[in-house]
């Protein structure tokens, strides 16, 4: 009787499971498909779901009118040297805060989450007028820079969870060894918070790689990204939802294979720590 109870609990949770991730995934499948449609099949009521007259003019014609590997190239130098250059910061705060606390920790913690709280329009005008004295409007730079300071509260945050989880007693061995502070940071306590690491770096790729207030309001061509890029196809005139669909496909394309290749580094590495 347990043993069917057991089952029947692992079909239905097996299937509920399927549904919302189908419910999840659903918008970005019909996306998919819309890009492939005619601008008129896009908005043809009843939709058409898969028996439709396929083509691949969206795609043209958004690589004729936009180049989109130059925004592809603008995202990945952006997202990636935000990222990096967060976790350069990140791994020495976390750190200090880990294992070497102060009574002000908990407060400059909750401080640097506390940022996180205020939307980003009420700092739009300063940060716009310094970024025109500087010239840093339009660049690559100015993004990475925005995009850093963003993201670094989460990352800090992250890896402070993840190095609370490592014993002290492997670092103090590290020190009577006769390690320093940045052999005991790494050779000691990276290698062994990898997991860590490789989530926070992903998840903080996801983030800069989305961003789309400060991208839109901060880069006009030169520098911009992918969410520029999309923004492009909303014109006075309406939304093509055909275009708009195949330059969003194009757009998330490559995080979708990047999270769908590492989704067991980032799970393990959210989990991390869960388990005692």
């Amino acid at each position: 009787m347990a043993r069917m109870a057991t089952t029947q609990r692992v079909v239905v949770s097996t299937i509920g499971a399927w549904f919302f991730g189908f419910l999840i995934f659903f918008p970005i499948l019909w996306m998919v498909l819309a890009s492939f449609k005619t601008e008129l099949e896009a908005f043809a009521i009843p939709p058409s779901f898969l028996f439709f007259h396929w083509t691949t003019e969206n795609y043209a014609t958004v690589q004729e009118r936009s180049d989109y590997f130059h925004h592809a190239m603008n995202s990945i130098i952006i997202a990636g040297g935000s990222t990096l250059i967060a976790l350069l910061i990140a791994i020495p705060a976390a750190w200090s805060m880990a294992f070497s606390p102060t009574k002000r920790t908990k407060d400059t913690l909750l401080w640097m989450l506390s940022t996180k709280m205020m939307p980003p329009v009420g700092v739009l005008v300063p940060i716009y007028l310094i970024y025109k004295n500087f010239g840093l409007l339009d660049s690559r730079a100015g993004l990475i820079f925005i995009l850093c300071l963003g993201n670094l509260p989460i990352v800090i945050w992250m890896l402070f969870t993840y190095f609370k989880e490592i014993p002290r007693d492997i670092l103090e061995a590290a020190r009577m060894d006769g390690a320093t502070i940045g052999r005991e940071l790494v050779y000691v306590l990276t290698p062994m918070a990898i997991p860590g690491l490789a989530s926070t770096l992903l998840l903080n790729l996801i983030l800069a790689w989305n961003e789309a207030f400060w991208t839109l309001n901060l880069s006009t061509s030169n520098a911009a990204p992918l969410t520029t890029f999309i923004a492009s196809y909303s014109s006075p005139e309406g939304l093509f939802w055909a275009k708009l669909s195949a330059a969003s496909t194009l757009a998330i394309a490559p995080i979708l294979v990047l999270g769908w290749f590492s989704q067991k580094q980032l799970v393990r590495g959210l989990t991390f720590g869960a388990v005692k």
